[in-house]
This record gives C-alpha cells, structure tokens and sequence, in this order.
C-alpha cells in the first residue's frame, strides 16, 4: 500500500509482484537540477488540432515522466501568455491539464527536496539560467 505525500486521503494498492504497476524512484536533487538548466531549450508542444492535443497532454501526463510535465506546462503557459494579450483564455480542459501538470511536478520536486509544494516554483526561477 501507498500513501501520497500531499494527499493523505488516497490510498494506491498494488501487488509486490505487479511488473506492469507505474512506479519509479523519486527524482533526485541533482536531476531537479539538471531539468531545470535545460528548461529554456524544451520545445513547446506544437499541434493545432484542439482534441488531439488534449490526447497528447493527458497521455504525457500518465507517462511519469517530469519532462513531459515541464512540457505541458512550458506549452500551456506559453499560450495562457498569449490568449491573455487579446482576452482570451485556456479553455477548462486545458486549464485543467495544466493544474495537474503543475501539482504533479510541484509535489514530486517539493518531495526530493524537502520543501513545500508552494516553495517549489520561487525554487526553479531562482536557478533559471539567465
């Protein structure tokens, strides 16, 4: 059995012997920060299509993968920037992508750095190369 850290509500059970359960060690501090040094050169998700790209988020999402979170949320941010300069906004789904992209990384940097989940983003931009 499994507990979240940041939500003691949740209960995982998985079998020990389970070789197709989604489990990974924790990212480490200096993978933390490595990913963050190369946060400027990760591409942006590029598709048009609205639906195939909601696919793609929630499919990257499930991966565990924490480049593909920076992904969705460098995208998503990116066009969050630019809907807002005409008065535009995400729409819900993808408002709701990018939550849970944001929580995922937040709750897993704020763990294998032994701060909080609300310290975590003052933490990348502090160590942002310029």
């Amino acid at each position: 059995m499994l507990q979240p850290v940041y939500n003691t509500n949740v209960t995982i059970k998985t079998p020990v012997n389970n070789s197709n359960a989604a489990m990974r060690p924790i990212i480490s501090k200096d993978e933390i920060l490595a990913l963050i040094a190369m946060m400027p050169e990760i591409e942006p998700v590029l598709v048009d299509n609205e639906k195939q790209r909601s696919e793609q988020f929630r499919a990257a999402l499930k991966t565990g993968k924490t480049e593909e979170w920076i992904k969705i949320i460098k995208t998503l941010y990116l066009d969050k920037k630019a809907k807002s300069a005409v008065n535009k906004k995400l729409t819900k789904t993808e408002e709701g992508i990018m939550n849970s992209a944001e929580k995922q990384l937040n709750e897993e940097f704020a763990t294998a750095l032994n701060i909080s989940p609300d310290e975590v983003v003052p933490y990348i931009l502090d160590r942002m190369p310029e």
